[in-house]
């Protein structure tokens, strides 16, 4: 399955090992987001390659994570054009990389005040004093587990 031996995947077979689906191999193609342009067939069905679908795994990663379509296309453009736009390459992959990062921050602080929550409620549960949940507002003090 490399591009040296030539085999091609079908847009069904690689829709299937990145998890994206057919329509939005379509989508990506149309929004420029391949480094390469896709082949055809004889048949005029596309056709990809191992690092095209490589490419895709990693597109779909920055995606799930938030990247803009308008910073993987700019991404995508500075490949083709090749040495020389490494250093602008590097800057969208680590503005990126600072903005995932903020969210696992954010999200580490919304998970501290769910467990924080959940222990609340399961030492209420435990001493039989649920009923004076929300009695008072939320309350967000930690359970003491000394008692």
């Amino acid at each position: 399955m490399t591009a040296a031996s030539g085999t091609t995947l079908s847009i069904g077979e690689v829709s299937a090992l990145t998890g994206l689906t057919a329509h939005t191999l379509r989508f990506y193609e149309q929004e420029g987001l391949f480094v390469e342009p896709v082949r055809r067939n004889a048949a005029g069905r596309r056709v990809f390659t191992d690092q095209e679908v490589g490419w895709l795994q990693v597109c779909a990663k920055l995606r799930s994570s938030g990247m803009p379509l308008p910073d993987i296309r700019r991404y995508a453009e500075l490949v083709r054009e090749g040495p020389g736009t490494e250093t602008e390459r590097f800057d969208i992959l680590r503005r990126h990389e600072a903005r995932v990062q903020q969210q696992v921050a954010d999200l580490q602080e919304a998970l501290g005040v769910i467990q924080q929550k959940v222990a609340l409620y399961a030492g209420h549960l435990a001493a039989g004093s649920a009923g004076t949940l929300w009695r008072d507002g939320p309350d967000c003090t930690p359970v003491s587990r000394t008692s």
